[in-house]
């Protein structure tokens, strides 16, 4: 079905570049992770476009953690907990609500510059949190500073070499241990770059999806190449869906971030009528998974494409302070949050699975670490609780740095053995056009509401454009096109195999949680296929 590589080349023939460690992807996950590993290695930061372009980049609403004396890692925990919905690892989620705030003060050391009041970091509140936790960065820009300043300081690192411009095409494994990676420059060139320790920190897979907040270049990149070299990927069923992104005539579909809601406003269908009073007793603040499904209701009973966020009762002194990008993103196509209320709908958002990793961020692979949206590590269950991606990201950055610095140097005459399927050029429907095909099976049949019908049709049609695996790839987009049809046919038969809803992954034929039969994960391997790992509470 889906070969070990990607393309056809005899390594022996290639240049070799040495490196202690290797980091794929850039946003927080990476940067965070290569600033505190070149501590003690050298480093090399591969990225296919700029350490500019990553999720963390847009992400508004903040970095979750303990900060103010009213709240405790207990509530944290808690708040966690109920948000994933059964599905979260105990011990990665402790880990988290402890070490979360270390890792901010890491990121103050390295420069980010986070919101102050009064000589005090100034806090919010977002849904499904019960205290005021969330620290941000010139009011709704906190992703763009961190990776400001930890891509400057990345830079300006003579132990951090960044290659811009760079496809990863495929991880390089030999008897269960990852060697390193195979890689296509800018001009077409392939290089095996060699490292003792390879780190996916390549971001999500929202590209699945004809509507999303994430940019061009989250094709789930990371996932696609660790299931080909046989990691353990697991519960990519639940995507997040975030419930209010711009629904506009001429506009991309841009976050209007959960903090909005969390400073007062309210949603309304187009008559007028607020509504979330009728899905769930925390209203607004309910979790993302419950309020994206009742906007989705609200527009079906209302025959729109979709509802509105009213913040007009708010100061527009407030709403100006506290959101001066997404003000002025909306003002640039005539909506003033101030008095005119937003038109917003659901789009794609996160994925809660992805390459199982263990508290260590290590893989079922030796020497191959994820960190970040690619991997899984636990912390979110079924369902992420808003702004814990980003305190994920450095509490597990910083742990996979140290199982690093434990491994011995990659002994280097290690034999490769890669198989040659004698690809051939073939003549391709245009990638663009496949890719948006994709991206509707996606939406119609493995969004938001899901059910067996439809997955397997979805599942089906995906499988028509398997062929490709089997054509000279050269191109980036053609790369991250086999690699979202990879993600996608994991999401859709994950989604296949859970009978029951949960979280974020919603089964209309199962429409009740099951705890009995389905506590429990849905892992997928390439060649053990469909594996149930129940959860054992202790």
């Amino acid at each position: 079905m889906i070969p070990r590589y990607l393309v056809d080349v005899v390594l022996e023939d290639l240049p070799v570049i040495d490196k202690d460690v290797i980091v794929i992807g850039a946003g927080i996950a990476g940067l965070f992770t290569a600033i505190k590993a070149s501590e003690t290695n050298e480093v090399l930061m591969i990225t296919k476009k700029s350490l500019l372009d990553s999720n963390t980049r847009y992400a508004q609403g903040g970095i979750a953690a303990v900060i103010s004396e009213d709240d405790s890692p207990a509530y944290h925990r808690q708040d966690t907990l109920i948000a994933g919905a059964g599905l979260c690892a105990d011990e990665a989620v402790e880990m988290l609500v402890h070490e979360g705030p270390l890792g901010v003060r890491d990121l103050v050391r390295m420069g980010t510059q986070f919101d102050q009041e009064n000589g005090e970091f100034a806090l919010t509140k977002e849904g499904a949190h019960s205290q005021r936790r969330i620290l941000h960065a010139n009011g709704d820009a906190t992703g763009f500073e961190i990776v400001r300043a930890l891509s400057e300081k990345a830079v300006e690192n003579s132990r951090i070499e960044v290659w811009d411009d760079h496809f990863v095409i495929d991880l390089v494994t030999e008897n269960g241990h990852c060697l390193g990676v195979l890689v296509q420059k800018p001009d077409g060139q392939r290089l095996f770059v060699r490292g003792k320790a390879t780190i996916l920190c390549s971001g999500g897979a929202g590209q699945l999806y004809r509507y999303t907040t994430n940019p061009e270049v989250a094709t789930g990149d990371g996932i696609a190449m660790a299931y080909r070299a046989g990691a353990y990927i697991q519960d990519v069923e639940f995507i997040q869906f975030h419930p209010t992104s711009l629904c506009y005539p001429g506009a991309p579909r841009f976050l209007i971030s959960e903090a909005v809601r969390g400073e007062g406003a309210v949603l309304r269908n187009i008559k007028g009528e607020r509504f979330m009073e009728r899905y769930h007793e925390q209203l607004e603040l309910a979790p993302r998974d419950i309020v994206a499904r009742a906007i989705v209701s609200e527009m079906e009973a209302t025959k729109s494409t979709f509802v509105y966020i009213d913040v007009t009762h708010e100061s527009a002194e407030m709403v100006k302070h506290r959101f001066p990008n997404i003000y002025e993103f909306c003002l640039n196509y005539g909506l003033d949050m101030t008095t005119d209320w937003i038109p917003v709908a659901p789009a794609a958002h996160y994925m809660m699975g992805g390459v199982k990793a263990d508290l260590n961020g290590e893989t079922n692979i030796a020497r191959l670490f994820a960190c970040g949206e690619c991997s899984s590590s636990g912390v979110h269950g079924a369902n992420r609780l808003a702004s814990n991606s980003l305190s994920e990201a450095i509490v597990f950055g910083r742990r996979i740095v140290d199982r690093i610095n434990q491994l011995e140097p990659l002994p280097k005459d290690t034999p490769v053995h890669m198989d040659s399927l004698e690809r051939h050029e073939t003549s391709m429907q245009a990638v663009v056009e496949k890719r948006l095909k994709l991206q509707k099976i996606m939406v119609r049949y493995a969004g938001l509401r899901r059910d067996a019908k439809g997955l397997g049709k979805g599942l089906e049609e995906l499988k028509r454009q398997l062929p490709i695996f089997h054509s000279e790839l050269t191109k980036r987009e053609e790369f991250e096109f086999a690699n979202l049809l990879t993600c996608a046919m994991l999401t859709t038969e994950a989604a296949l195999t859970r009978e029951e809803s949960r979280g974020a992954h919603y089964r209309e034929d199962f429409p009740e949680r099951d705890d009995l039969v389905w506590r429990k994960h849905t892992v997928l391997h390439r060649d053990y296929g469909v594996i149930e790992e129940r959860i054992n509470d202790v």
